[in-house]
């Protein structure tokens, strides 16, 4: 028996960095598609279905994943070969990067990070090369994949049930994908859901084409649009109630006043209406307090029993689990970013149009492409 090709299992720290390095838009093209097939195969997506969204052949998602297993995240950097032999060799670059790496502490220096003239002057000192300048050990850092960053904060999942509901969420993906049969009570429909917003009145920043300045005497040369520098907020905030149907990949939305247990329960009716009551459906959500069902308030749990319904609850801290979520870079980036709506009703409308022509071109290879390539490269964080 052939087993299909799929990454390893990775934990909440690597899904995490994957989904950082898809959301992020700038860096290289080729490092955010190998780590969206890597993050697609760690949601449960088999190889054919990532190649189609993709846009490349199964083999080589096969490659992507299988370097990934050997190599981990190196393996999502492209290297590329040619041009002038490198002055300092393969040993010298190694052991550079690894006393980058280190902290000066533990070389007995009285410092807590490295500089650039501070590292050169230790290389030198330890012999590890002759010389150096400043600048090229700067490019040598850059070429290694070393750059000046800050310290940042971490967590990991505290959930108790962290394996149970991420084998739960993988599960009902695999079912949607088709490469996986529904067991006696499973659903055979897939809901991803989760909130987006709030959403202001406000200018948001954002690109757009425009003619190049030629020079200050140019007067006559058209503008770009400009966004108004001061405004104020009197209209108070709406949030957007969104589902991402996986079978038949299409998207909803609900422009709300507030985001509590009665509108998420509204929202749940409206997705349950989509399907004949004997259908059973899924709705994966995260550990939002209104998507709870608690001893003060049990009418989501309730209501779900009552609708032939499962609530699946993706683990906290684990939103890279949550298949909508790319959904909502798109979303931002072509109905939020560059824009000044005057009104709420005039940015649900925009809102509301722009799921409308999504769902409409889901099967438009050239438009669907468009689409995917939104969602991928420009992630933004969501609520």
């Amino acid at each position: 028996m052939v087993h299909p090709v799929q990454v390893r299992p990775i934990g909440d720290d690597e899904g995490n960095r994957l989904l950082r390095i898809v959301r992020r838009d700038s860096g290289s093209v080729v490092t955010w598609r190998r780590a969206q097939m890597v993050l697609l195969s760690a949601q449960g997506m088999p190889v054919p279905r990532i190649a189609e969204v993709t846009f490349t052949s199964p083999d080589r998602v096969r490659d992507v994943l299988h370097n990934f297993n050997a190599d981990g995240f190196d393996s999502l950097y492209p290297r590329y070969a040619g041009g002038r032999p490198p002055k300092f060799d393969l040993k010298q670059r190694a052991e550079i990067k690894k006393i980058a790496l280190s902290h000066p502490g533990d070389h007995d220096l009285p410092f807590s990070t490295w500089s650039l003239p501070k590292l050169a002057d230790f290389l030198v000192a330890e012999g590890v090369v002759d010389d150096i300048s400043h600048e090229r050990l700067r490019v040598l850092l850059r070429e290694q994949g070393v750059s000046f960053q800050a310290v940042k904060t971490w967590k990991t999942s505290t959930d108790s049930d962290y394996e149970a509901k991420k084998h739960r969420v993988l599960e009902l993906y695999a079912i949607a994908d088709g490469t996986c049969s529904p067991g006696p009570g499973d659903p055979t429909i897939v809901f991803c859901v989760d909130e987006f917003g709030p959403l202001n009145l406000q200018p948001h920043p954002g690109k757009q084409w425009a003619p190049r300045a030629v020079g200050k005497g140019d007067q006559g040369a058209p503008r770009r649009r400009r966004r108004r520098a001061t405004y104020t907020r009197r209209h108070g905030v709406r949030h957007l109630m969104a589902a991402l149907d996986l079978a038949r990949d299409k998207m909803y939305g609900h422009v709300t006043h507030r985001k509590s247990r009665t509108q998420f329960l509204a929202f749940c009716r409206y997705l349950r209406s989509l399907y004949p009551a004997d259908v059973r459906i899924a709705i994966v959500c995260d550990n939002f307090s209104p998507h709870l069902s608690t001893q003060v308030d049990d009418r989501v749990g309730r209501w779900a029993a009552a609708n032939n319904v499962e609530i699946a609850y993706t683990p906290i801290y684990c939103s890279w689990l949550n298949r909508i979520e790319p959904q909502f870079t798109a979303l931002r980036y072509f109905t939020l970013d560059g824009t000044d709506h005057q009104t709420h009703h005039e940015q649900a409308s925009m809102i509301r149009r722009y799921i409308a022509w999504r769902n409409r071109h889901t099967t438009d290879p050239k438009l669907r492409k468009v689409i995917k390539r939104g969602e991928a490269r420009n992630r933004a964080k969501v609520a």
